[in-house]
């Protein structure tokens, strides 16, 4: 499974990448607000760090008002992907905007029925929100099972990109039901590497080692 980092945050994104922990990076409108920065210049400085797709929203409404907007995103870099809404308008963009070329991720995916018609429109990847489903007390996992076999049952190429994850049992889950991706927030990320029995692990050793009095270096 990849993983793209979601973030606006440049310095994030550089320390997950020199790890190489970054498949690519996916943005929206409410973390480029939280970065503070001009969208065209912060997605321009990502698109330099990680050679992967990085997805950038667009805000317009109407499909003709989209592929406008896609068209100047995607001249930021060649691994732009056009991120578009999964509206009847989103769609027609997403036809558009993949028919000439470029990466188009829709996002927003809340239903099986929607991830179908996101890739008979051509899209890139599909991002079912699993996190919003949960607090509504729906299983966001079954939708990312749903849409695995749908793709498989008629061999679309649309990548399964999991958004709105969460928790470290998310990723584990993603990953078990077959998601393409996952694009998860630095610390959650991070968080992978966490176990409580490594840090008791660890400290047991540390312990044992600092009684022999012995040293490597």
């Amino acid at each position: 499974m990849k993983f793209f980092v979601d973030t606006a945050d440049v310095a994030a994104i550089a320390e997950l990448n020199a790890l190489g922990m970054v498949d690519g990076v996916t943005t929206n409108p409410s973390l480029i607000l939280k970065s503070g920065r001009d969208i065209l210049e912060v997605t321009k400085e990502i698109c330099g760090i990680v050679s992967g797709p990085v997805s950038a929203e667009v805000v317009s409404l109407k499909a003709d008002e989209m592929i406008a907007e896609g068209r100047k995103l995607a001249k930021i870099a060649p691994n732009i992907a056009v991120k578009v809404p999964l509206t009847w308008d989103g769609l027609k963009a997403c036809k558009t905007l993949s028919d000439e070329g470029h990466m188009v991720n829709v996002t927003l995916c809340f239903s099986a029925n929607q991830a179908l018609l996101a890739a008979k429109a051509g899209a890139t990847f599909i991002s079912p929100f699993v996190g919003r489903l949960d607090d509504i007390n729906l299983d966001g996992m079954e939708l990312i099972a749903d849409i695995r076999t749908i793709y498989d049952n008629y061999d679309f190429r649309t990548q399964i990109l999991a958004a709105s994850i969460r928790t470290v049992n998310h990723a584990a889950e993603c990953a078990r039901i077959g998601a393409d991706v996952m694009t998860a927030p630095p610390d959650v990320i991070r968080k992978l590497a966490s176990h409580p029995l490594t840090d008791a692990g660890l400290a047991q050793f540390m312990k044992d080692w600092e009684k022999t009095g012995q040293k490597i270096l």
